[in-house]
């Protein structure tokens, strides 16, 4: 979570109060270009790191535990929601963070904490080990420590990338994002079939091989919020009311001065057709989404280690495409990209109903399909994350990405809730009319995209 660089653009005409002139040097107007690369280099080191701190706390490994303990499919269930829920709380630390004077010290105490609340599972696993805990009562204790350590990240995470919005210069946020994100997607590529070998082949079993995962993982995890030491601190205070050369071709919904957050967000329209799209496309996305693996190794029941295969070429087929398309992004804007690309991300649900129980389908059109899907949403996740660090205010920033990501974790949870009924549901026609509903629902939001104005676009 390092500091960006932010383009530098006329001064803002604000009237500043009297402020303590060594916290203002805190807040400089302008990144040296040394400061800027340092901070850089130094965010994409710590992804690096954090990467493997996530996906030894997350994901498929979790899960695989949560298997070793004959969990429920309910379990599962929560396991998915969890992540999406606390995002409820983002805005809460928000508030928090902009009555701080360090983004860095805010980072350290949210994501210092929750990521040594790990260590209580680690004790956990060797417990289990020991016959001190069963398997029931680690069951509980893994969910537990997924919600703490998630509503602690999300009192963290809007800080964060405010952080990230202010030290990145605007006109290369494309470019550095999608370097950024293809550095973690080789991580996960590289990192987790390493992680999956030593589970499966530790010589004290899966969940004891697990354990010694999560240890390195937590590890990794510190040693990222070492390397934020390293980015330009920003003072969020000075944030709101210094002299900010940030308005250089940007609307003034992005420079306005601000007294009342809570009315401005009301009054910024732009703002709220956003939130409106982002919504609707969260719920449209979730509706499926946490259902096509079920639909291959259920339905088509499918050998795991095919799957897995199929995993690794949508990854892979991320992983190259996000530097295009962030060098795309910088030419043309990310409402483009979102809009077209938004189109094809609609239709690929309905590519599934032609899936059959043939050796076509699962060499050629699966195998196809999974690299689609990469490609396009290489371009989703990327210029989503620009399009809302561009209409978001600079005063009190990271109160509105915390609504963005409280708005969407809710109707994240919701989409994947509505999902597993009708996927239980013969009336709705099953997985199948569940994908053919999750590609209307996504068409449907991106017509609120329309309306929205990119700022300097």
């Amino acid at each position: 979570m390092n500091p960006l660089p932010v383009d530098t653009v006329e001064t803002l005409d604000i009237q500043i109060p009297n402020i303590d002139s060594s916290l203002a040097k805190k807040f400089p107007e302008r990144f040296s270009k040394n400061t800027i690369r340092t901070s850089l280099q130094a965010s994409t080191i710590d992804a690096i790191f954090a990467s493997i701190f996530s996906l030894s706390t997350g994901g498929i490994l979790v899960s695989n535990l949560l298997v070793e303990l004959d969990a429920t499919p309910v379990i599962f269930g929560m396991l998915s929601s969890i992540p999406m829920l606390v995002n409820f709380i983002q805005p809460v630390g928000a508030y928090i963070s902009e009555k701080t004077s360090s983004r860095f010290q805010y980072s350290l105490l949210t994501f210092g904490t929750s990521r040594l609340l790990w260590l209580i599972l680690v004790i956990g696993i060797f417990a289990n080990n020991s016959s001190v805990l069963n398997s029931q009562q680690l069951v509980v204790l893994t969910l537990s420590i997924v919600f703490f350590t998630n509503l602690l990240g999300g009192l963290g995470s809007a800080s964060w990338l405010s952080w990230l919005a202010v030290i990145v210069p605007r006109r290369l946020r494309g470019k550095y994002f999608g370097i950024r994100n293809s550095v973690c997607n080789l991580t996960n590529f590289i990192c987790v079939p390493v992680a999956g070998f030593i589970i499966s082949h530790w010589y004290g079993g899966t969940i004891q091989g697990y354990g010694l995962v999560l240890s390195l993982g937590i590890i990794c995890g510190l040693i990222s919020l070492y390397c934020q030491y390293f980015k330009a601190d920003v003072n969020p205070q000075l944030q709101n009311q210094n002299h900010l050369e940030l308005c250089k071709s940007s609307s003034e919904s992005i420079c306005r001065d601000e007294t009342n957050w809570t009315s401005i967000v009301w009054q910024n329209s732009n703002f709220l057709l956003f939130l409106v799209y982002f919504s609707v496309w969260m719920l449209a996305v979730h509706l499926s989404a946490p259902f096509f693996n079920f639909y291959l190794l259920d339905t088509l029941d499918l050998d795991v280690t095919l799957v897995t295969v199929y995993s690794s070429l949508q990854t892979g087929a991320n992983l190259l495409m996000l530097i295009i398309w962030g060098k795309l992004a910088d030419k043309i804007g990310n409402r483009p990209i979102l809009i077209c690309v938004g189109v094809l991300v609609a239709i690929t649900p309905l590519l599934w109903l032609g899936i059959g129980h043939n050796q076509l389908d699962f060499w050629l059109w699966l195998p196809l399909l999974h690299i689609f899907t990469g490609i396009t949403w290489a371009a989703i996740d990327l210029c989503m994350t620009n399009m809302y660090l561009v209409i978001v205010p600079i005063k009190n920033q990271s109160i509105y990405i915390a609504i963005a990501a409280a708005v969407a974790g809710v109707s994240g949870a919701l989409g994947t809730t509505i999902g597993g009924f009708i996927a239980q549901s013969h009336e709705f026609g099953g997985l199948l009319g569940l994908f053919a509903l999750s590609s209307l629902c996504r068409l449907l939001g991106l017509v609120p995209l329309i309306f929205v104005q990119e700022p300097g676009k």
